[in-house]
Order: structure tokens, then sequence, then C-alpha cells
């Protein structure tokens, strides 16, 4: 599908209506069912949006760049009155009563929600297959996963379904699905989003952010999602702002720093060379580029996933089979309620997770465990806060490797787990990062991540379109 810019010029012109572009957006997820990307498609009700907003149109009261525009919404985010999952059988039939403050914004801008994105269940994964509604496929290669946890939602863009999607990343859960399907993902600065309305698992690490086809789609989107919300004590009193406006500025007299700790072992060398070749590209557009260090990076994921797991263990203590979701038939006792629903209703990894995150939350194990990596967490962004003195912007590889095999996710999980190295850092500093297709390694793309400033959105997409233009 085209560019929200290209869509909106057509509807402008009148060459096509709202209603038109939504009807074809429905008919190519008919199309792609095979990739598995929607749990739910909300045919009537996108329907309905559409033809309000070609009335709107006809009345000259156009809401913006976004009216009209058909967008898909990661199932962990509430819709009224819709079905949200977080791909679990435990919420397989919740419908949820309120709408999540991203989602009321963009439909506020106009924009049809056309359905609910497939995804990691309750966001825990990095390859979209742990799902109880099945795994997503890679439109590229269906033999490779995704990745996750926004899988669904990357699959949507890439497959043309939509022009645009909303994700999470709580560990680049945005940033490694655009890697591996060749779109451009956006995790915003923590608190530049709200989450309420967000299924929540890590409340300090979570963040909605779009996916789009260039770094322009994700500004638009970005523009109309962020802001103060009273509902959420976390999110940042900065104005809102036009995260487009900068695009055009090029790179020249930037400073890109080049963290040595990212460019060595572990990086594919074909990766590497797809990378280093667009870094050249960039210095030849008047650049700088500089070797920066981030000495503590290499306990990143050990930190992160024992920060994550253990506000996980917390967050979804409240799905019991008491006060909503699924409840096992089975039980006779309060506690094989508990058991029972908990056992029959969570998956493997979610499973695997909350267990981890009990135990190092547990008395005789938090100080050793729990204490010591947010100690970790306060040094890594010390490396990054240290490291943006002498430079604009941050580059590094999204992912280690080309998209992984199917099935690694339950025959290595620990590989699995360390496809993240070059992301969760973002997380757990609450950094802005935007993953751009930079090449092609073994006919699959390659995506190269933008690190940047805090609240400084503007100037890493202005970095990333620069980078789309020296591509084409």
């Amino acid at each position: 599908m085209d560019s929200i810019q290209d869509l909106q010029a057509k509807l402008a012109s009148g060459a096509v209506s709202a209603e038109a572009l939504v009807s074809e957006s429905l008919k190519k997820i008919d199309a792609t069912k095979n990739l598995n990307a929607y749990i739910s498609v909300l045919n009537e009700r996108a329907l309905d949006k559409a033809k309000e907003s070609d009335k709107r149109r006809a009345e000259g009261k156009s809401l913006g760049a976004l009216d009209g525009i058909p967008v898909a919404i990661k199932d962990n985010m509430c819709l009224e009155g819709s079905r949200t999952t977080a791909a679990s059988k435990i919420l397989e039939n919740f419908v949820a009563p309120y709408t999540a403050t991203a989602v009321e914004k963009l439909e506020a801008a106009g924009a049809i929600i056309v359905g609910k994105t497939n995804m990691d269940e309750f966001a825990m994964g990095s390859s979209s297959e742990s799902s109880f509604f099945g795994p997503v496929k890679n439109p590229l290669d269906e033999s490779r996963v995704p990745g996750g946890s926004s899988g669904g939602s990357a699959v949507a863009v890439a497959s043309g379904t939509v022009p645009c999607a909303l994700g999470s990343d709580t560990g680049g859960s945005i940033r490694q699905p655009a890697a591996c399907t060749g779109v451009v993902g956006l995790k915003p600065t923590y608190g530049r989003v709200s989450r309420y309305g967000l299924l929540a698992y890590a409340s300090s690490l979570d963040q909605i952010g779009p996916f789009g086809t260039n770094a322009a789609d994700c500004a638009t989107l970005l523009s109309a999602i962020c802001g103060i919300d009273p509902h959420d004590n976390t999110t940042s009193t900065r104005p809102t702002e036009d995260f487009g406006a900068k695009l055009d500025a090029g790179v020249k007299g930037k400073v890109i720093g080049v963290p040595k700790e990212y460019f060595g072992e572990g990086l594919d060398p074909e990766c590497k060379a797809a990378i280093d070749g667009m870094l050249k590209k960039m210095e030849a557009e008047g650049a700088t580029l500089k070797e920066v260090s981030l000495p503590h990076i290499r306990f990143a994921v050990s930190s992160y996933y024992i920060i994550a797991t253990a506000e996980a263990s917390s967050n979804l203590s409240r799905y019991d089979g008491v006060r909503y979701g699924y409840r096992s038939k089975d039980a006779r006792k309060l506690f094989d309620l508990y058991a029972k629903s908990r056992s029959e209703g969570f998956g493997k990894e979610v499973q695997r997770r909350i267990l981890l995150g009990s135990y190092v939350l547990s008395a005789g194990f938090y100080d050793a465990y729990y204490v010591q990596a947010q100690k970790v967490r306060r040094l890594i962004t010390d490396d990054f806060t240290k490291a943006f003195e002498s430079c604009d912007v941050i580059a590094s590889p999204t992912m280690p490797g080309l998209p992984l095999k199917c099935g690694m996710n339950e025959s290595d999980p620990m590989a699995v787990y360390l496809s993240d190295i070059y992301t969760v850092s973002l997380n757990l500093s609450g950094l802005p990062g935007v993953s751009v297709p930079c090449g092609k390694a073994g006919g699959l793309p390659v995506g190269l991540q933008w690190i940047g400033k805090p609240f400084q959105e503007a100037d890493l997409l202005s970095v990333a379109a620069a980078m789309e233009a020296l591509n084409k």
C-alpha cells in the first residue's frame, strides 16, 4: 500500500475515497490470511468509520493527515467494544470496556482501525511465535520469523494491508520486527506516548510506537499519539510537536557515534557489511563518524530479563481466573482456581517469565538479582549520557543477524533471548530508537538502528529520512 502522504494526496484530489481505501485494505487482509498477521478484523466498524471520514471531507471538515487512512493496532491495546486478547488464551474472549489513549488519539485524528494484529503472547518474545492464535509468518521468507513481539503489526505494513500500524516495544518489540520485515519502526522516548489501555508486560520498559513504510509515516503517527495523559502519570509534560518538521534536514554536520562494543564479535559479517556501507554513505554526505564506548552494555540482556520478568510477574498476577478472563472448569478449591486457570490460560513462554520474575523478587534473591539489575540499568543509562556528549546520534545494528528460523523459540530459547542484545538497552535507559532498512544480506533486509537523545525524535527521524534517501 502507498505511504500516508501518497494516500492523503489521492484522498484530497478525490481520486479515491476513504471507503475505497478501507475496502482495499480489508481485501488485502483476507488475501494474506496465510501470514496470520491479524487476530481480529473490524470489517463493519472500519467501513462505518470510512463513511464518516468521506462525509467530513465532502463538508470540508477533514481532521488532517490521518483522516481516512487505514491503520492496524497490536492486540494488546484496548479498543472499546472489540476483543483484546494479548494473543493469550487467558483473554481469548475479553472485550475491552474502554479505548487506550494512543488509539483514541489516532481515531480523533481520523485514522480508521481495520484490525488488531497478532503478537507474542503478552508481548513476551522476539519471534511472534508464542501466540495462542498461532505464529505470524514473515512475508519475505515464511521459513523465518517476522521478529517479535509486534510481528503482526510489522507484517501488516510489510504485506501492504495498511500503510502504518501501532506496536509496543518492551525490549525491541517494534524495532526487531521492523528489521526482519524491511519496514521502519520507531520506539519513542519512555513517557512520550501514554501507556493507558496498553496491557502491561513490564511497566517501566513498555512504550507504544509506530510502524510505517518510511520515516515520514512514523513521524505522522507519532505526532498524532504523543502527549501528556492524565490517566498515565509517567507521560511527559512536554508539549506535542510536529515530528516531521526536520525530515529534510540531512546529515551534514551531524556527528554519528559508533559504539565499538556493537560492531565486534557476534554480529553477522554480511549484516555488518551492509551497515558499514551505509555509514560510509552518510559520511560522504557530510556526517562525521566517531567511535564511542558503552562499557556496561555487555550486561544489558541479563539486567533486562531480570527487570522485565520481575515486573511481568507482578503485572500478570491480576489474571487469576476470578475477576475476568479464562477460568478453569476443573477447579474445586480457591488455590486450584488460581493454579489451574493460570496453568491452562498462560502459554509456556509466559509461564517461564513469571517463574523467573517471581524467583528474582523472592526474599532470598531480591538483593542479589533485582537490586543489582537496577544498578546496572543506571550504569547503562550513564554510558549513553556520556556517549552523547560527543555525538548527535548513535548507530547500531538492530539485530545480530538475519531473521531467525521458525521454531527456535522452542528448540533454542537462549538464542532468541540473545537476539535482543542491541535493542534492550534503549528500554532500560528510556531512549528513543528507530530501525530503518539499510540494505540486504542473503536476500533479506538488514536493519540499522538509530539511537537518539531523550525526546529528540524529530532529529532522530531526520537522520532516518536522510538514510532512506541514500538507500534509494
